[in-house]
């Protein structure tokens, strides 16, 4: 079983805490980091690869601190970082065979783990096209290729689906599914459904701090008993809107449909209903 713990990881840059006090263990398995935009969900993977000192706090990799580990982790770690760099004129086959290179793979063994991984994203059709010809999904998969060529324990993916339509976010979960069984993922985000039906456990973070961390079932019952339905007269919509958390709204014979994330009961005629997870995201991160 692989372990990977964060003691009391902090991240300051003057007085600002970026990341504030974060400690957790991660075994195998598909982790979904989820929060808003600015939480510190960047500096914190950033952290965990060994590419940014902690203030405070450790990284530690089977009981070992990353920094004592040195090489021999970065040998077990892969990193999907938000902007990828490429080459544009390199082909995709090209591309991976030069980073094979770089990480000191004999060629024979870097054409057949190239070619593995070409096939396993769904791009060993088009390995011989140049890489700016490639749409924005075909660049994330490549990207997750390019961070399994040395067949790590430990895959950091940060905004892996950013910019990208649907049917790329379904393939892009559906690959990453298929590679948890032997490893510990760790899947940044901001897109609830990315991580709603591939993580095994979720973390929540806000404002540098780790908020929750559990599976589907204990997040959704920290939202129990905060969510509601009731039907409002279409012209007091904006007036629920303005002071309430509205999830979602619709349009019925009988008026409209509100969906509210409240701590109290919005209305004497609004009933309970079972939360999700976008229910569980709006409650925490309200403010937002």
């Amino acid at each position: 079983m692989l372990e990977l713990t964060l003691e009391g990881v902090t991240k300051r840059y003057g007085d600002m805490a970026a990341v504030n006090g974060v400690s957790c263990t991660l075994t195998n398995g598909v982790y979904g980091l989820l929060g808003p935009n600015g939480s510190g969900k960047t500096t914190l993977l950033r952290m965990i690869c060994g590419i940014l000192e902690a203030t405070e706090g450790r990284v530690l990799y089977g009981g070992s601190s990353i920094r004592d580990l040195g090489a021999e982790y970065r040998r077990v770690l892969g990193y999907l970082p938000q902007e990828f760099g490429y080459y544009s004129e390199f082909t995709a086959k090209r591309f991976l065979m030069y980073l094979a290179a770089l990480k000191a793979m004999g060629k024979t063994e870097a054409g057949e783990k190239v070619e593995e991984l070409l096939r396993k994203v769904d791009l060993d059709r088009d390995k011989n096209r140049k890489i700016k010809t490639f749409s924005g999904g075909m660049v994330r998969r490549l990207g997750i290729a390019q961070a399994l060529l040395n067949d790590p324990e430990i895959l950091i993916l940060d905004e892996p689906t950013a910019g990208l339509d649907p049917r790329e976010r379904i393939r892009f979960r559906n690959i990453i599914s298929t590679l948890s069984r032997k490893r510990i993922i760790l899947l940044s985000t901001h897109i609830v459904p990315d991580v709603e039906y591939i993580a095994d456990e979720i973390l929540l973070m806000k404002e540098g701090k780790l908020l929750a961390m559990g599976d589907m079932g204990r997040l959704l019952e920290l939202a129990r008993g905060k969510v509601w339905e009731c039907i409002v007269k279409p012209e007091d919509t904006e007036r629920y809107q303005a002071y309430f958390n509205v999830s979602s709204l619709k349009n019925t014979e009988n008026g409209v449909r509100l969906r509210i994330v409240s701590d109290r009961r919005p209305m004497e005629e609004a009933r309970p209903a079972d939360p999700d997870l976008e229910d569980v995201y709006l409650y925490y991160f309200r403010e937002q």
